[in-house]
């Protein structure tokens, strides 16, 4: 029965383990010869015990009924796809919408959520900004497909393909060709050229369309720290890797609680600023924030790659979101002693008319760390008087290039960090503004030995209770040198480096000691 022997053989089943008769053996072909190779190996191997028929059927059935790898979507099912999931009248992309419509499209499930708007009114913009961006962005690539013009305006490609065929109305852009999916290739006419280098002398901007101020506002208020109370045990889950007791948790919490901010002060190399970095992680969670927006005709940069952490979205977020806005962890913007007061207002880039969000505008809804308070190049009444206001009232007042000033949120956990007395540095009014004052000691002995011992069990040292005696007792009692939180850590580095360097067995030693010592603390 050929037809029988044909299906097992299609299983990798040979006639004969089937108790079947052998047909006359087939003539030599490349496949035939790959299959006596085949089994010339599998004859060298160990023996194994050799499936049943039953088992090799199961086998292949369950071969073909796994998923397909996902390819990447081709050109026309990307058109296709953008225009089953919009809802876009084109011929209304200029129609209004209520605020209060507006306010229920952001928000999803009660949180804030940036929907994908469906006319120019929605998304906050004008027929003219969107064009003007079109035009400068043809300008510079030269050619472009429309659903490519579409992803860098983070806007739907059917609003954009609309007002590509506008512009080519106004012959000022034109059909290059055709593709896949009925989009097309466009190109500038000389007319858009011509358009496209005034606009570009005004504004080299031609990114993503910048979201209004006013939208700006709103997502603040709606992802506002201040109504966020994380529970006690996520800011433990934080400041887990910290040793820090009971009490400097709860005096950490309360601060975080008001959502207003904190001074933490204390002598240096007690881990002052690592809680600070750690305060944002007890919400655990992300925000949206616009790539950029627009306030008086001027565009302002908000997301910065440096300083924000993006977060990746589904698939079904993808869809849904306005592609003007990113999805980020709540910031965490930390200054220090580089600190000067241009950062604390909008810088802009010469000869493009692109401004650059100040730092604690970046730092909404997040924490803004100001560290080693005292030593900026800034004096601190120049800093104070700066913010005094913000921090009372929670709005700041920034310059725009023109010369309007423009009102935006003040919403963030604002931190100082300093080694110095606070009341060496600011006067009583503005601690007041400040209501959480933390004074983060020196470490107690007992929590230094512990330290000390934890870390050497972590980089695998073996570490005897003799070993830290004589390091407390010989070169801190005796030396009267105070207990800090970072010397176990440093210490720690320098035995290891030693014992790397001579390829010593890993022992904390009362040799390993002193020279670790020696080493740190010679001219401190």
């Amino acid at each position: 029965m050929p037809q029988i022997d044909d299906l097992l053989l299609s299983f990798g089943i040979s006639p004969e383990e089937n108790g079947q008769s052998t047909p006359p053996p087939p003539q030599e072909t490349p496949t035939a010869t790959v299959q006596a190779e085949v089994k010339t190996v599998e004859e060298k191997s160990e023996p194994q015990a050799s499936p049943s028929l039953r088992e090799k059927v199961d086998i292949v059935q369950e071969e073909q009924l796994k998923p397909a790898a996902k390819e990447p979507l081709s050109h026309a099912e990307k058109i296709e796809a953008a225009r089953t999931n919009s809802r876009i009248n084109p011929d209304l992309i200029g129609t209004a919408t209520s605020n209060s419509t507006a306010s229920k499209r952001n928000t999803k499930d009660g949180v804030f959520f940036p929907s994908s708007p469906n006319t120019l009114e929605e998304a906050g913009a004008s027929l003219s900004e969107v064009s003007n961006l079109i035009l400068k962005f043809l300008y510079s690539s030269g050619v472009e497909t429309g659903y490519r013009v579409s992803i860098q305006l983070g806007l739907k490609f059917p609003l954009i393909e609309a007002i590509l065929r506008q512009l080519k109305l106004e012959r000022l852009v034109g059909y290059k060709n055709s593709i896949a999916g009925g989009d097309y290739l466009y190109e500038l006419t000389d007319l858009g050229r011509e358009r496209s280098r005034t606009l570009t002398q005004q504004s080299t901007y031609f990114g993503t369309a910048p979201v209004p101020l006013k939208m700006y506002i709103e997502s603040v208020h709606q992802q506002s720290i201040a109504d966020r109370k994380p529970p006690l045990e996520s800011i433990r889950r934080a400041f887990a890797d910290l040793d820090i007791n009971d009490r400097m948790i709860s005096n950490i919490g309360q601060a975080i609680h008001s959502g207003r901010g904190m001074f933490l002060y204390g002598p240096a190399g007690n881990g002052k600023t690592s809680m600070a970095e750690r305060v944002t992680k007890s919400f655990g969670d992300t925000i949206w924030i616009p790539k950029a927006i627009i306030a008086s005709g001027e565009v302002l940069r908000m997301y910065d790659p440096n300083r924000h952490r993006i977060v990746p979205i589904t698939e079904q977020e993808e869809q849904e979101v306005d592609g003007r806005w990113v999805k980020i962890e709540r910031p965490t913007i930390i200054a220090g002693g580089e600190l000067t007061m241009e950062n604390l207002e909008i810088t802009y880039i010469r000869k493009t008319g692109i401004g650059e969000a100040p730092l604690q505008m970046k730092s909404n809804c997040g924490t803004l760390l100001i560290d080693d308070f005292g030593r900026q190049r800034m004096s601190t009444d120049e800093l104070l008087n700066r913010w005094i206001v913000p921090l009372e009232q929670r709005i700041d007042f920034l310059h725009m290039e023109s010369g309007r000033t423009i009102q935006v949120p003040f919403d963030q956990l604002i931190i100082f960090s300093s080694n110095l007395e606070p009341r060496d540095l600011v006067d009583d009014a503005f601690l007041r503004r400040i209501p959480y004052k933390i004074h983060v000691l020196d470490a107690e002995e007992n929590d230094f030995r512990n330290l000390f011992i934890k870390l050497a069990r972590k980089d695998k040292f073996s570490c005897s209770p003799e070993a830290v005696d004589y390091l407390i007792q010989e070169h801190y009692v005796a030396a009267q040198r105070p207990f800090r939180y970072c010397h176990p850590r440093d210490l720690m580095r320098q035995i290891e480096n030693r014992s790397t360097l001579h390829n010593l067995p890993k022992e904390i030693t009362k040799d390993a000691i002193d020279q670790a010592v020696e080493n740190y603390f010679s001219i401190m």
